[in-house]
């Protein structure tokens, strides 16, 4: 994978494929670019230009104890921007990637975008009186030391086992499983609890282009219901949820993901 170093000297990993109207791909936490190479497979055959990237501590990009919070990772994808002067671009975030386009679109706004789509990523992770959608299990009283040790488990949601025969095609096409950073890594820790604290509501409701937000039924970390909540009062956002599948839904549900995401580009995409 070629690199770009970043303003603050990190050297991030990237791809990009294709010609026609560019698609910027952002993964989730722990999860390394590759592991969208469904997506980026059917968008290719549509016609599409395709980047992703590894955020840093993520895949193949450096990992420097600097910039773990979402401002700075927002700012690596605006760097990622200008270093490939792209225009008209649409941004897909998948998770923790979902929120980096808002951090993104709230230092250097909409004006290189042509539309945003985030899946299965709630704009505010604490739950209190204002906004019931967010991780569970996580409120005021706990919120110190609720990510302290990574990610809880939860019970709720997708069973593993149901989500096998997807994790085996994406493994299939990639010729081996997809390589996860260790979330409770020091490099990392200080990322997810960032991330956690933020609030983004007041970034999507003032999004003056097209915005998809995408959720999973069965999401194991939330409620589906986050979606349609967060695009509530926005002039150009609408919802929707995927049935059959949890937090991963461009790996539970590929083709039926794909098929949405190329129906709201041929929206979005510049002619």
């Amino acid at each position: 994978m070629p690199t770009f170093r970043t303003t603050d000297d990190v050297a991030l990993a990237y791809t990009d494929e294709g010609s026609g109207p560019a698609v910027v791909l952002v993964h989730g936490f722990t999860a390394p670019a590759t592991a969208w190479i469904l997506t980026v497979d059917a968008l290719l055959a549509a016609g599409h230009r395709v980047v992703t990237f590894d955020r840093r501590a993520h895949g193949e990009s450096e990992t420097p104890s600097h910039g773990q919070r979402m401002a700075r990772h927002g700012r690596d994808l605006g760097e990622l921007l200008e270093h490939l002067d792209l225009s008209d671009v649409a941004l897909v975030g998948a998770s923790m990637g979902g929120n980096t386009l808002w951090a993104y679109v709230d230092q250097f706004g909409p004006a290189r975008l042509s539309g945003v789509v985030v899946v299965d990523q709630t704009p505010k992770m604490l739950n209190d009186d204002t906004w019931p959608h967010g991780f569970y299990g996580y409120e005021p009283g706990n919120a110190a030391t609720f990510f302290d040790h990574g990610v809880p488990q939860l019970d709720g949601g997708r069973t593993v086992d149901r989500s096998g025969p997807a994790v085996a095609r994406l493994a299939e096409r990639l010729g081996g499983f997809p390589s996860f950073r260790d979330s409770t890594a020091p490099e990392t820790l200080p990322l997810l609890r960032d991330h956690a604290l933020a609030d983004w509501r007041d970034v999507v409701r003032r999004f003056p282009l097209p915005l998809l937000m995408v959720a999973g039924r069965e999401s194991q970390v939330w409620s589906c219901e986050h979606a349609e909540a967060a695009v509530a009062g926005t002039a150009h956002g609408r919802a929707l949820v995927i049935e059959d599948a949890g937090h991963a839904v461009s790996i539970d549900q590929p083709d039926r993901f794909n098929e949405v995401l190329l129906e709201f580009l041929g929206e979005v995409a510049p002619r």
